[in-house]
């Protein structure tokens, strides 16, 4: 095909059209057209060939002033559906989603230990799409965030022992034989990355870090723009970092050292608190109650934050980032007090000055996150749009089959 045909520039335009909807919701032809910048009659003849070919709906009229009602125009949401996995050692949370974006269902369920977490988790997935009106083969592409990191070399995750049950197979390759779909799996803290890179604080951000600093604990690492994972995945895995224990208030740890893991536990954060004097069921619970005490709080506030930064001192001292995000429960327990605690703790430990700040996508970003990724790859699938180089992983490649 020559460049500058009728039927290249025909393409262009429609995927442009199709962007400009998924990005801003319905919009009148008016609306496309400036958005998009071609003639009333190009952008007429545009949308009655993405109607005819089931691409584009109408979707109800936009009233407004003293005129004519104006037609809606949307994608068709019909033509493909998604699913977001967040899996934890004790759940999974699931949202099926048609490829314009809208979430159908919401599903969430526990997961067993260890024996039997396959079956529970393809029951969890098969009742999420039944409550969308469909099978689970049905999805064009389903993303599945977790703690660990697939190694590309053979789809085995590895950094996951608190996922026993998940290890010493191809998982992506054991998901799609199950589910009968296309299967990809993705560390979670990287899925939060890329949802912070979308709707959070790294938009327009080239190079950060972003530390989840509690049970689980990992980092994900973007370099020009691009998540950077290892050579077996692993990048951003800190959980066994061995790291001192800066901490003022001694809690029997061993000063010597121990994991960034270890000292972040939850039941660590509660001996921590303890020493404080402030007594705690868990992690987030001892920094809501110490943030609650005021000036008392104050000093296990400041030993927590010690911790903390020297785990992100080694990164930051690697990487030189532009920005460096604190994301999970005991981050968003701690708000701005914690976060700026670590940061001057960290200026205390490395020469570069990064800025330390709370992600600003809360809630479920994991999950969010695995979303933004499923509806890239079925949008580059379906429409020809260009998927983010975050694109997750989808196992090892296997002679003659497609990636």
């Amino acid at each position: 095909m020559r460049a500058g045909s009728p039927r290249l520039l025909r393409e262009i335009n429609d995927r442009a059209a199709v962007e400009a909807l998924l990005r801003n919701g319905p919009l009148t032809r008016s609306e496309l057209e400036g958005l998009i910048g071609l003639s009333k009659p190009a952008t007429a003849q545009l949308l009655t060939r993405l109607e005819t070919a089931g691409t584009v709906v109408r979707d109800g009229l936009r009233g407004g002033g003293r005129g004519p009602r104006a037609q809606l125009w949307s994608v068709n949401g019909t033509l493909a559906h998604v699913a977001a996995v967040d899996l934890t050692p004790e759940t999974v949370d699931i949202a099926v989603a048609d490829i314009s974006g809208a979430v159908l269902t919401e599903h969430r369920a526990p997961m067993p230990a260890r024996h039997g977490v396959l079956d529970a988790f393809v029951s969890a997935v098969g009742k999420a799409c039944a409550r969308a009106g469909l099978s689970a083969d049905e999805l064009l592409h389903v993303v599945v965030g977790c703690p660990g990191a697939v190694n590309p070399a053979n789809g085995e995750l590895a950094y996951a022992p608190h996922l026993p049950g998940w290890s010493g197979f191809d998982l992506p390759g054991r998901l799609r034989e199950r589910l009968a779909t296309s299967v990809s799996v993705e560390n979670d803290v990287n899925l939060v990355a890329l949802e912070e890179m979308i709707a959070g604080r790294a938009t327009g951000v080239r190079d950060f870090v972003v530390m989840w600093p509690a049970d689980l604990v990992g980092a994900a690492v973007v370099i020009n723009g691009a998540l950077l994972r290892g050579a077996s995945g692993g990048a951003g895995e800190i959980d066994g970092l061995m790291i001192p224990d800066r901490a003022v208030a001694g809690t029997g740890t061993d000063r010597s050292g121990g994991t960034y893991g270890e000292l972040l536990s939850s039941a660590s954060i509660c001996r921590l608190a303890r020493a404080h004097g402030l007594a705690a069921r868990d992690g987030h619970g001892a920094v809501r109650k110490a943030l609650a005490a005021g000036p008392a709080g104050r000093e296990f506030l400041g030993d927590l934050a010690r911790r903390i930064a020297t785990g992100v001192a080694g990164v930051v001292a690697v990487l030189d980032p532009e920005l460096v995000l604190l994301s999970g429960d005991i981050a968003q327990a701690g708000g701005t007090t914690l976060n700026d605690l670590v940061a001057a703790e960290l200026r205390q430990l490395v020469v570069p000055r990064t800025p330390v700040q709370l992600a600003l996508v809360t809630g479920k970003p994991v999950r969010s996150g695995a979303l933004h990724s499923a509806l890239a790859v079925a949008r580059e699938q379906v429409f020809g749009l260009p998927a983010a180089t975050t694109a997750p992983f989808r196992g090892p490649a296997v002679a003659g089959s497609p990636r």
